[in-house]
């Protein structure tokens, strides 16, 4: 019986390749389009955008991508990330279960994101962008580009739902002092986001208006500002694989393998980053594992949503994708979990769940707290309220592997610490916080608004 609880990679196991699901997906890529001639998109039109590197990222089917030695060595502040047992967790649940978790807050901005932002960044860099423009939710992505963009010499100005903006202004200055800028969106310093203010002055904003803003500040750049994006699309996603690649030499080095994984879902980048490759296990070797992807009941996108094409900002200026989607003019609730306020999904994640190969829960704000409290009793940490959401469904398992006397091995992505989010648990010990479902009528209605796309939906 191994009895140990930390299991640490050296550097020189830190993967030298991203793993790229759409080799081995058994459901086909679908076109990405444009938002105006509702066309597939072409390199050069995704160029105005991002550099060329990323973009043939976006559309490659290559199994692995060799990660550049340059991107490697800044990965080396923080990775490998350790991969954790549970065991007091497991003690305070009575459980049959063994708990594990991989532990990304232990990158420079607390959170996986700088995964993909250290790669975003050193493409943009040898494409000779000097300046870059971002939306971010709870801030965890922006600080994370706002800390690339520093060691490769780029600007970057930084569109933060005004939500976040208030509740988490540590994260804005975290931001500021890697030297970004950084604007509550809506903003006046865009017309899509002066068109929003314009009908109503107290907006609180959402991730697909913010992702407007900081499209149409590139856009309308000259070319002189590129985008960069934290979710969603397939290149992101492909930078943080890392994290399953990792925690599967970890696993073994604990001699077990997981029955289930979890990850909380919003855009999909951190779920993918430790499910992708479990998933190509269960593909290509056989595995069983299941794959569980935890999302708010307020914003229940793959739960609720429609797997269709939509528009992946609220203005409809970005591509359009075939996703699960609540409608791209969804307006979400004030929940503590900013970085789980999309709209959307990630296309591969939403052709996989679509088809089987992903499950999805939905949990409620509340419960989602009474979880990360639990753990951060037992294990030290207090998670992200994003994070949170793949504690709860862990402790779930666990609990029900106890109820059946079950041995189960759970594997969770805790994505990210909440040091800059103590207002969120502060509202929630004093009882301010309030469970929201978002109703399925509301999504009904915003179907209406897709674009209509004559292409299989």
């Amino acid at each position: 019986m191994n009895e140990q609880t930390r299991f640490q990679l050296n550097e020189t196991d830190l993967p030298k390749f991203w793993y790229n699901i759409y080799a081995d997906s058994p459901v086909p890529q679908t076109p990405v389009l444009h938002p105006g001639t509702l066309e597939p998109v072409t390199p050069d039109f995704l160029s105005v955008l991002f550099p060329m590197d990323l973009i043939m990222q976006e559309i490659s089917t290559e199994r692995y991508i060799e990660i550049p030695e340059e991107v490697r060595e800044i990965y080396k502040l923080f990775r490998p990330t350790p991969l954790l047992r549970a065991r007091r967790l497991e003690k305070a649940l009575g459980t049959t279960a063994h708990i594990y978790y991989k532990y990304e807050g232990v990158s420079p901005s607390g959170s996986h994101k700088p995964n993909t932002a250290i790669p975003q960044a050193f493409y943009n860099k040898i494409a000779g962008t000097k300046a870059m423009t971002t939306e971010t939710g709870a801030g965890q992505w922006g600080s994370s580009l706002a800390f690339a963009c520093n060691v490769f010499d780029i600007d970057l100005e930084v569109y933060m739902v005004k939500i976040s903006y208030q509740q988490k202004p540590y994260r804005r200055n975290l931001m500021e002092t890697y030297g970004a800028r950084v604007y509550a969106s809506p903003t006046e310093l865009t017309n899509y986001g002066r068109s929003v203010l314009a009908e109503n002055p107290n907006n609180l904003g959402s991730l697909g208006i913010a992702i407007s803003e900081a499209v149409e500040a590139a856009a309308t750049s000259n070319g002189t500002k590129k985008y960069g994006l934290g979710s969603v699309l397939n290149h992101v996603l492909l930078h943080q694989t890392v994290i399953g690649e990792e925690a599967l030499k970890q696993m073994d080095m604990a001699d077990e393998y997981p029955d289930v994984v979890i990850g909380c879902v919003g855009g999909g980048s951190n779920f993918a980053g430790i499910a992708y490759p479990f998933l190509r296990e269960n593909l290509k070797n056989g595995r069983r594992t299941r794959l569980v992807g935890v999302e708010p009941t307020a914003t229940p996108t793959l739960t609720k949503g429609v797997y269709t094409f939509d528009y992946g900002d609220t203005a409809k200026m970005a591509p359009i994708v075939k996703m699960h989607t609540l409608g791209h003019d969804f307006m979400p609730p004030g929940i503590h979990a900013g970085g789980l306020r999309y709209h959307g999904m990630a296309p591969s994640i939403s052709a996989l769940h679509d088809a089987g190969f992903i499950d999805a829960v939905a949990v409620k704000q509340k419960e989602t707290f009474e979880a990360a409290i639990q753990f951060a009793k037992a294990e030290g940490i207090v998670p992200a309220p994003e994070s949170a959401h793949a504690v709860r469904v862990a402790i779930d398992e666990a609990l029900d592997a106890k109820a059946k006397g079950e041995k189960r091995v759970i594997l969770f992505n805790l994505s990210g610490h909440g040091n800059f989010d103590m207002a969120a648990y502060e509202s929630y010990l004093s009882g301010k916080l309030e469970d929201y479902e978002y109703p399925a009528e509301a999504v009904k209605e915003s179907m209406s608004k897709l674009p209509q796309v004559n292409l299989p939906a």
